[in-house]
Order: C-alpha cells, then structure tokens, then sequence
C-alpha cells in the first residue's frame, strides 16, 4: 500500500497552507475552502477506520487468537 497516516498528514498540513496564503482572491479561497471541507470529511473517515482497526488489534492482545472469529479479516481476501 502506498498511502500511509504519515501521508494523510502531510495533505492536511498541505491544505492548510493554501488557506492560508494570502495572495488568493475571495473565489479562490472559496475553492480552496471547499476543497478543504472534502478532504476534511475523507480524512475523518481514513482516521475512523484507522481506530478500528487498532480497537481489533488491542482486543486480540487482550484475549489472543480466540477473539479473532469474531474479527472481520483486515487485509485479506475472502476465499
């Protein structure tokens, strides 16, 4: 996989430097909100999925190999 968390956080800081530039007219600041609106509601979504999967991974810590039936498969196809 090519994209990491690291990366999300890069293409938040990255957002919030063209807001924050101070050449742009009012439409294009009106774009630039916009855009920031999506990737914020993207990003919220890749940071939610990101605690699931940590909440699986501490309860298979917590309880071992019993727990991971009731787990959904992370990273592997079904057969």
């Amino acid at each position: 996989m090519k994209n990491k968390l690291g990366d999300l956080n890069n293409h938040l800081f990255a957002q919030l430097e063209r807001l924050a530039d101070e050449t742009l007219t009012p439409e294009q600041i009106e774009q630039e909100a916009k855009r920031a609106d999506a990737i914020v509601s993207v990003a919220d979504r890749i940071v939610g999925n990101a605690d699931l999967q940590l909440k699986a991974a501490k309860l298979f810590a917590e309880h071992g190999q019993g727990i991971l039936p009731m787990l959904p498969k992370i990273g592997a196809s079904e057969p």
